[in-house]
């Protein structure tokens, strides 16, 4: 947790620059490419190679990535020193969440038994945009454990309305009424 956290700080750091900027497009695109650049199976290596020092490190990230905006680069050059190179893709997943929080989208994960297609999609989105306030990106994934209905995932909140937990709720009830 400690770790997600630092994250948190960082991206904000991050998102309050790109903002004062007017820039919060460009910030996470070169953030995504840093971090993609770092995660190449190659300098990775170098990366995480404890034998190898901090000094070339940096110097082999300051000439991958001498074409991103300098602070971008500065940001990566920090994690770096400070040994927190891992944390890189939780740093842009923040900045993203913090990205779509700016602009009103919050992301939201939907479960369902079967799969669903474009128009139940786009009618799910609706109805969770209506329920939230907010415009809704919607990713979805199959799983034939809930036996039928959705389990909505928005942020902190669930949404359980799948029939697995119709048939909890409704057997907790029989077994109250019966005592």
């Amino acid at each position: 947790m400690q770790e997600s956290g630092v994250a948190k700080r960082y991206a904000t750091a991050a998102f309050e620059l790109a903002l004062e900027a007017n820039d919060l497009d460009g910030w996470q695109e070169d953030l995504g490419t840093a971090v993609e650049t770092m995660r190449e199976a190659r300098v990775a290596a170098v990366l995480q190679n404890v034998k190898v020092p901090r000094a070339e490190k940096r110097a082999l990230m300051a000439e991958l990535l001498k074409r991103q905006r300098p602070l971008v680069l500065n940001l990566v050059l920090l994690l770096i020193t400070k040994d927190r190179v891992d944390i890189a893709g939780n740093i842009v997943g923040e900045y993203e969440r913090l990205l779509n929080a700016h602009r009103g989208i919050e992301v939201a994960e939907v479960v369902t038994a079967v799969p669903v297609d474009e128009g139940e999609k786009a009618a799910l989105s609706e109805r969770l945009s209506r329920l939230t306030g907010k415009r809704i990106i919607l990713s979805t994934r199959v799983d034939p454990q809930i036996m039928g209905g959705i389990v909505a995932r928005i942020g902190d909140r669930v949404l359980d309305g799948s029939l697995r937990e119709r048939l909890s709720l409704l057997r907790r009830n029989l077994l109250e009424a019966a005592r």
